[in-house]
C-alpha cells in the first residue's frame, strides 16, 4: 500500500518539499501525491524521474494523483 500525501490547496515549492520529505524517510515505498493544480503535477513529476522513480498521474475533476514507484 502506497503512503499518501495530501498536498492539495499547498502552492509551490511545499507539495515537491512534502514529497521530498516522504522519500527521505520511505525511499522504497510506493508514494502517492495528491495535488490540485497542473504546476505541482511539473515539478514533483521532474523532481522524482530525476531521482529515478517511475511516475504515473491520474487526473479527475481539476485534482491529480500522482503515483510515483522505485
Amino acid at each position: 500500500m502506497a503512503n499518501i500525501i495530501d498536498a492539495r490547496g499547498r502552492s509551490c515549492p511545499e507539495p515537491v518539499i512534502m514529497t521530498k520529505n516522504e522519500i527521505d524517510k520511505n525511499s522504497n515505498k510506493d508514494l502517492q501525491v495528491l495535488v490540485d493544480t497542473h504546476v505541482a503535477v511539473e515539478n514533483i513529476t521532474r523532481f522524482v524521474t530525476g531521482k529515478g522513480y517511475n511516475v504515473n498521474v491520474e487526473e479527475s475533476n481539476g485534482e491529480y494523483k500522482i503515483n510515483i514507484k522505485k
